[in-house]
């Protein structure tokens, strides 16, 4: 089975529109969105729309809770005095812009979805979470330490756990050993549609290959691939610089920083 799995869109709906046509390239046999639908451009309701049209399973992101509550605060860490008054533009301008039909989807959103295989007398749990399973809005960095990582897998008992909230990709393979084998656990945060901070301007998503023989016994039989697309970034960038938004979001998208 192949799984696109695409994550913090966060307004731009040009990327998401790209995304799409590069998933449909693909063919995959199942498609997951791991939330941030919204929040820092001007298409929050294009793009939850569109996702709501292709019948897309979503879970929600910090972004998306903070407005379907309707909330001042998105539960972002933002650094300095600077970031968090830009922030507190981009939540009052989002909030000011959302229809309440989207609202009301955004409120509702799962915070997880887990799905299992049986496969080979063993048992895969995938897990999607949007931050971590213990918060919504917890960062899992790539520099993170491996048994925190891997902690925090157990305890949630995922064998596949993919996240974004970062807009940073990676896949770490954790294994522990357990009895007399080796068990293989993957950590997979699948970057950011619309809003790259990995100083790559291109979109990112995944797509995850479980296959027949697909074991937590053996790393190599669990496939990831990070894909990466062009979309029109001028156009999602002076969308911005035309919005109350600050022109600096329009930076980091030409920058993917």
């Amino acid at each position: 089975m192949r799984i696109a799995l695409f994550s913090d869109i966060h307004a731009n709906f040009p990327a998401l529109e790209a995304c799409f046509k590069s998933i449909e390239g693909q063919k995959p046999d199942a498609i997951y969105c791991l939330g941030d639908l919204v929040g820092y451009n001007i298409w929050p309701n294009e793009v939850i729309n569109e996702i709501r049209r292709r019948g897309i399973p979503t879970i929600a992101g910090n972004y998306d809770q903070g407005i379907g509550l309707r909330s001042d605060e998105c539960g972002c860490a933002y650094k300095t005095e600077a970031e968090k008054d830009m922030g507190k533009i981009s939540i009052s301008y989002t909030n000011s812009i959302v229809k309440e039909d989207e609202r009301n989807y955004l409120r509702t959103l799962p915070a997880h979805i887990k799905v299992e295989f049986q496969l080979n007398h063993d048992k895969i749990n995938l897990l999607l979470v949007h931050g971590s399973p213990r918060k919504i809005n917890e960062y899992l960095f790539e520099d993170r330490e491996e048994k925190s990582l891997l902690r925090i897998m157990e305890q949630a008992d995922a064998d596949i756990m993919c996240f974004g909230h970062t807009h940073k990709p990676y896949h770490k393979v954790l294994p522990t050993e357990e009895r007399e084998n080796t068990h293989y656990r993957h950590a997979i945060n699948i970057g950011s549609v619309g809003k790259p901070k990995d100083n790559n301007p291109k979109g990112c998503y995944v797509m995850l290959t479980i296959n027949h023989n697909s074991s937590i016994l053996n790393k190599d039989t669990v496939q990831v691939e990070f894909i990466r697309f062009q979309y029109d970034i001028e156009k999602a960038a002076k969308a911005i610089e035309e919005s109350p938004l600050p022109n600096e979001y329009a930076d980091m998208l030409r920058k993917g920083g």
